[in-house]
C-alpha cells in the first residue's frame, strides 16, 4: 500500500466571472454609444446667422422652422467681432442639408403690426423662432445673413414678380395690395430709390393664377387713398377699398380697346401712373404743338388742362410761361398746347384718308383759321375756378393767320367769355361812376326836408280838425246804433206798422176771392144773409 501511488492534486487556475454589479454600467455605456453614434450620424451642417440685434434669440431654445417643421436649433449666440451685429451658431438636422443653399433666406419670426398686415401672433404663446425661405440656387452655404423683416412672399408661393418704375412712392409700402377689377390679387414685395435719386422702383408679386392677366400692355396706377375729382363733368369718386384708403394700394388693368396681348413675363418693367386717368390715356403717335398769347389772367389754368373743341378733347396744355420783351418792357404770357390729330379723324363718320401730309396738314389748319378758328379761355368748373383752353369759329373775328416758320407757330386767340363779362362789368362801373351820386343825394335831402316840413304842418293844422271831425262821425254813428235798436220806439212802431198792413193784405186778398166768385156784386152788391 505504501507503494501505491497517491494521487496527485491538480491546481486549476481561478476562473474569472464578470459580476452582475457591473452589468448594469456596461449596458449604460453601451446605449450612450449608440445614441451618441445615432445623434452624430442624425446631425446635419452647423451654419452662422448673423443678425443686427439678439433680439428673439436664445441660445438652446430658439429653434429653426420650415414650413411649422423644426429642422435645427440655435445653438450659441455671440457678438461680432466687430461689433455691428451678433452671430447665432445653428444646427440643423440632416434632411435640412439640401435647404442651405446660397439663396436661402432666414428671419425672426415674432410679432410684427404694419399698416397693411399683422403677423406673428402665434409667437407670443410659442416664443419666436427662426423662419427660412429655400432658395433655388444648388450651390451649398453655411453662412448667411438674417433679414430683419420677414419677406411678404417665401419662393414656393405660385406667381409672378415685376418691376415698376414710378416718380415717388407717395403712401405705398412694403405689403401694399394690388387690385385687379378690385380684387386682391398681389402685393407690393420691396422698393427701392434709383440710383440717380430721380425716381423709384418698385417690386411687386402677384398671385396666380391673376398673374396671366398681367400683360405686356397692362397700365398700372397709384389706387391709393380717396381720388376725387372735380371737374366740368361734375364730382367724380373713386376708390379701390378701405385697405387702400388706409395704407395705399395698386391697381392695373389692360385697356378696353386694345386687342388682346400675351401674358408679360417675369422682372417685366412698368410705369406706375399718378392715377386711372394718366394710366389709360393714349399713346399719341402723332402731336402738333402751338403757343397760344392771352390778354386775361391765366389763373386757374394749368398744365394738364383738356384743349377742347365742342365737348371733345382734342389735346391738352403743355406748359404755362412767362416772357418778357426788352423793347417795350412788358410782360407775356404763352400757353404751350399739344394737338393731337388722330382723335379728330378717330370721330369722322366715315372715316378719312390716309394721314395727310406736313404740307396737307397746314393747308388744312390754315384753311380752318381762315374761317374763323380761334383758341378760347373758358370756365370748366365755377366753384374752383378752373380753366380750360377751347377751339371754336369765330367768323367775326379779326383776320388772321399762322407762321409756319415759328417754333412752334403762333395760334390766333379770341377773348374769352370771362373776360368779355369782366369788360361788361368794366364798363357798367364807368357808367355808375358817371352818375351824380353826390347832386342826387344832396337833391333827395332837400327833398326829405321839405317832406319833414310838411308833416309837421299836416300835423299842427290838419289833426285837430280831422280829430273833431272824427269825434262828430262818432257821435252820429253811436246814435244810428241806438235808433236801429230792437227796443227803440222807432223799431217797435216800424213792427206794428208791418202788421197792420199785413192784416190789410189778408183783407184785401180775400175781398179779390169774392170777387172773383161773385162778379155781379160789383152791381147789385153782397146780398143779406137769409134769417133761418
Amino acid at each position: 500500500m505504501a507503494d501505491e501511488e497517491l494521487p496527485q492534486a491538480v491546481v486549476e487556475p481561478p476562473r474569472r466571472r464578470i459580476q452582475l454589479v457591473w452589468i448594469i454600467p456596461l449596458v449604460a455605456a453601451l446605449a450612450g454609444g449608440w445614441i451618441a453614434v445615432t445623434t452624430l450620424l442624425a446631425q446635419g451642417p452647423e451654419t452662422t446667422i448673423s443678425f443686427r440685434t439678439a433680439e428673439g434669440l436664445e441660445a438652446g431654445k430658439t429653434k429653426i422652422r420650415y414650413k411649422d417643421v423644426e429642422i435645427g436649433l440655435i445653438t450659441h449666440v455671440a457678438l461680432a467681432p466687430d461689433g455691428s451685429g451678433v452671430i447665432a451658431d445653428a444646427q440643423f438636422a440632416k434632411e435640412a442639408t439640401n435647404l442651405l443653399v446660397e439663396d436661402t433666406k432666414f428671419w425672426v419670426v415674432k410679432p410684427r403690426v404694419s399698416s397693411s398686415s399683422v403677423s406673428g401672433l402665434g409667437t407670443l404663446f410659442s416664443g419666436s423662432y427662426l423662419g427660412l425661405d429655400v432658395g433655388k440656387s444648388q450651390t451649398p452655404r453655411r453662412h448667411f445673413v438674417g433679414l430683419e423683416v420677414a419677406p411678404i412672399v417665401t419662393a414656393d408661393v405660385p406667381g409672378t414678380r415685376f418691376k415698376l418704375h414710378s416718380d415717388d412712392i407717395g403712401s405705398l409700402g412694403v405689403g401694399s395690395p394690388l387690385y385687379f377689377r378690385r380684387i386682391e390679387v398681389g402685393q407690393v414685395t420691396a422698393f427701392d430709390l434709383d440710383p440717380d435719386g430721380k425716381a423709384v422702383t418698385l417690386q411687386v408679386f402677384v398671385n396666380a393664377p391673376y398673374d396671366q392677366y398681367v400683360t405686356t400692355n397692362t397700365r398700372f396706377w397709384h389706387a391709393s387713398g380717396v381720388d376725387v375729382t372735380l371737374d366740368a363733368t361734375g364730382v367724380k369718386v373713386d376708390t379701390q377699398s378701405l385697405a387702400a384708403i388706409v395704407a395705399g394700394g395698386i391697381a392695373f388693368q389692360a385697356p378696353a380697346d386694345f386687342p388682346p396681348e400675351p401674358s408679360a413675363a417675369a422682372d417685366t418693367e412698368f410705369t406706375l401712373a399718378s392715377d386711372r386717368a394718366v394710366a389709360m390715356r393714349h399713346a399719341e403717335t402723332e402731336v402738333l404743338t402751338f403757343q397760344l398769347y392771352f390778354k386775361e389772367s391765366l389763373r386757374g389754368l394749368t398744365a394738364g388742362a383738356p384743349v377742347d373743341f365742342h365737348g371733345i378733347t382734342l389735346g391738352e396744355v403743355k406748359a404755362v410761361d412767362l416772357e418778357f420783351e426788352p423793347d417795350t418792357h412788358l410782360f407775356k404770357f404763352p400757353v404751350t398746347i399739344n394737338l393731337y390729330p388722330e382723335r379728330l379723324r378717330s370721330r369722322v363718320r366715315n372715316g378719312m384718308d390716309a394721314p395727310p401730309n406736313a404740307a396737307e396738314q397746314r393747308e388744312r389748319i390754315d384753311a380752318l383759321v381762315a374761317n374763323g378758328l380761334r383758341a378760347q379761355l373758358r370756365t370748366g368748373n365755377l366753384l374752383t375756378g378752373q380753366l380750360y383752353v377751347a377751339l371754336d369759329f369765330f367768323p367775326d373775328a379779326k383776320k388772321a393767320s399762322l407762321d409756319w416758320n415759328e417754333r412752334p407757330p403762333q395760334m390766333p386767340t379770341q377773348q374769352g367769355t370771362f373776360g368779355e363779362l369782366q369788360a361788361m362789368v368794366g364798363g357798367l362801373t364807368k357808367k355808375i361812376d358817371a352818375v351824380p351820386i353826390d347832386r342826387i343825394g344832396a337833391e333827395l335831402e332837400h327833398t326829405l326836408s321839405d317832406a319833414r316840413s310838411l308833416i309837421k304842418r299836416l300835423d299842427a293844422e290838419v289833426a285837430p280838425a280831422a280829430r273833431d271831425m272824427i269825434g262828430d262821425a262818432s257821435k252820429t254813428l253811436q246814435a244810428a246804433q241806438s235808433t236801429l235798436s230792437n227796443d227803440s220806439p222807432l223799431q217797435t212802431d216800424l213792427r206794428q206798422t208791418l202788421q197792420e198792413l199785413n192784416r190789410a193784405t189778408a183783407s184785401m186778398r180775400d175781398l179779390m176771392d169774392y170777387l172773383q166768385q161773385h162778379p155781379e156784386a160789383l152791381v147789385r152788391g153782397k146780398p143779406e144773409d137769409k134769417k133761418q
